[in-house]
Order: structure tokens, then sequence, then C-alpha cells
């Protein structure tokens, strides 16, 4: 998903048959997935879904990451129990899919995760990294909320907010050159914009030769073209919350 007004014509790639190491809990009015490191940590990633929902088993592969390198990661279904996308459904429908799935209508559900994260893990410092839709909603958030210490958004870029320049968290966004979903021009006009408005640091990186969903939805053993790229763009991701968080 590039933006909120395009629709998604992207692959589901290759999908992991991926057991997950973590535990889905019951939060308020919806669930969320939880994977905790081996020592303990008061430092925590929201990890936001794409279109194919919070137990895509790629994106908990992602939060497992997390979980490896110290941080209590947490993936909510912010669909709130509505059936994600699928690679099945025909996409002609995919806008009237979205209309109650909007990236920019979950301030409910971010409360309640840093509610649960701050009481029930003791989380003090808090980040939030988001692929494709959760890639909008991780540009969202970092508009909103300044307690959040630091985004990455991989492919995802708000495109109707007057103020979608004036981050209040630093921000790291990972695009593919060879996106179908999101035009290079689109990428150079929030740098542009991001350089002339932003007040809090930033980086827009594009890499090379890559497509749509690359970073959690392209396995690297089977892609072996791909892993340098796949490899060091989820190494961007950790440096840049180890920097911030």
């Amino acid at each position: 998903m590039a933006n909120e007004a395009k629709p998604c014509p992207c692959d589901i790639g290759d999908r992991m048959e991926y057991g997950a190491l973590g535990q889905e809990v019951q939060m308020e009015h919806f669930k969320a997935y939880v994977v905790k490191p081996s020592t303990a940590s008061d430092k925590a990633i929201i990890v936001i879904q794409d279109i194919f929902g919070w137990q895509l088993p790629n994106t908990r592969y992602m939060a497992d990451m997390l979980a490896a390198n110290g941080y209590i990661a947490i993936c909510p279904d912010f669909f709130v129990g509505k059936e994600p996308w699928s690679p099945t459904k025909d996409w002609s429908n995919f806008q009237e899919w979205l209309q109650d799935k909007k990236p920019t209508a979950i301030n409910k559900e971010v409360d309640a995760v840093l509610k649960f994260l701050k009481n029930q893990c003791g989380a003090k410092h808090i980040g939030v990294v988001g692929f494709c839709w959760g890639g909008v909603a991780t540009h969202y958030l970092a508009l909103l909320y300044p307690e959040i210490k630091a985004g990455v958004s991989v492919y995802g870029i708000v495109r109707e907010r007057e103020d979608r320049y004036e981050l209040k968290s630093p921000t790291l966004f990972v695009f593919a050159e060879n996106d179908s979903v999101i035009p290079l021009d689109q990428v150079s006009a929030l740098e542009a914009n991001l350089k002339e408005k932003c007040k809090v640091d930033y980086q827009v990186k594009i890499f090379p030769g890559q497509t749509h969903g690359f970073v959690h939805r392209k396995r690297e053993d089977i892609n072996p073209a791909d892993k340098p790229y796949i490899q060091e763009a989820r190494k961007d991701l950790l440096n840049w919350l180890n920097t911030y968080m």
C-alpha cells in the first residue's frame, strides 16, 4: 500500500512457513502478538502489519527479529478482528475492503497498545516499525505521537494530511527502486518536503533493483541476488532504532 488513495497491487511474496516465538494476548477490544527478548528490556517496538494482517508469518518473523535484538515487540491486530486482504481476492474490490481499515484511523488501538506496553511490560522507550499499510501508519504516528522515540516506515507514505512532513519522531523511510506501488517521484517529493519542513532527524533510503515488500515478504534464502539488500535494509532498521531508542 503506497498511500491512502491508491490501491496496493502488491503480491504476498514469499510467505514463510514460520511458527513464531511469541504468544497472542487479548488487549481491550483486540488481540496482539507479543514476543520478549531473552533478557529484561524497557524498550519496545510496535510492529504494524501490512494488508495481509497481523498473523502473517513474515511479519511475526520481523517481530521475533526485533526481540532477538533486545526489544519487546508487539504486533497488534489493527484490523480489530476484520478479515485481512487475501491474494485470492479481486483487486477491484480493494478500495471497498479498505474503507473500514484506514491506516490513519488507529489512534484508539495505538493508545491501548501504549498503555499495555507501559503498564504490563514496563516499557519506557517505545518505537514503531511498519510495512506497506503499516508503513503509512508509521508515518502517521510519527506526526502525532512525540512519545514515540523512533519510527521506521517501510514502503509507505501518508498523502492526505497537510502536516505530513512535520514529523515529531525521528523516522527512517525505506523504499524500493522498482516499486510499482510507490513511484520514485513520490519518494523524491517526500524527501524534498522533509528537508524543507521537518525539524527532527529523518532519512529516506531507496534500495536499487528491489520491489515492494522486499524487506519482509521476500525470503533471502531463495532470492540470493536480493539477499544483500534485504539484509542491509533490516540492519538499517535495527541501527535506526538502536540510535534513537
